[in-house]
């Protein structure tokens, strides 16, 4: 019962320090990355569909991005969806393929950049304590039904707060190494 909760916990833990990940490597940094773009859909066919299905992207360079879309036709489209976006920057294209070159970042958006960065990594953190505070009410509950002891109870809690601390933790690498990636230049 007790190892059940713990594990449920852990696993929505792990969720949230995953989903942080991957929201923070879509943000711009000043260095191509191929998830800036991979979030972003285009009308294929009727259908709203993300341009890492209908396109290879590359990183030739640290500042280049190069979309090569397998259907030639859906160049024009891909651009708008890459202009529409709130990624700030504007494609070329020679009829085969997308160039983005990603401009070099400007010390205030890169300090907004980090600002932004910090304020997700806070709401992993609320989320991360938000399911502590769940486990501990199911424990609780548990207690009060007369399932566990208050022995059984305590120590829950305690495994629960420890897990908690190495999950913020885990926040807190990935808000740094981040940080650190913006504030290169």
């Amino acid at each position: 019962m007790i190892k059940d909760i713990i594990n449920d916990a852990e696993e929505r833990m792990k969720k949230s320090v995953e989903h942080l990940s991957k929201d923070l490597a879509s943000l711009r940094a000043g260095r191509a990355n191929p998830a800036m773009v991979e979030k972003l859909t285009v009308e294929y066919y009727g259908v709203n569909t993300p341009i890492n299905q209908l396109a290879n992207i590359t990183v030739p360079e640290a500042r280049l991005l190069v979309i090569q879309p397998w259907d030639k036709s859906i160049i024009a489209d891909i651009e708008k969806s890459i202009m529409k976006s709130d990624l700030g920057i504007t494609p070329s294209n020679d009829g085969n393929v997308i160039r983005i070159a990603i401009p070099q970042l400007t010390e205030e958006r890169r300090k907004e950049l980090v600002k932004v960065v910090k304020k997700r990594a806070e709401e992993a953190r609320v989320a991360v304590r938000n399911i502590r505070r769940e486990a501990n009410d199911m424990l609780k509950s548990s207690e009060k039904d007369k399932l566990i002891s208050a022995d059984e109870s305590k120590k829950g809690v305690d495994e629960v707060q420890k897990l908690t601390d190495r999950y913020v933790k885990k926040i807190d690498t990935v808000l740094q190494a981040k940080e650190k990636e913006i504030m290169e230049v």
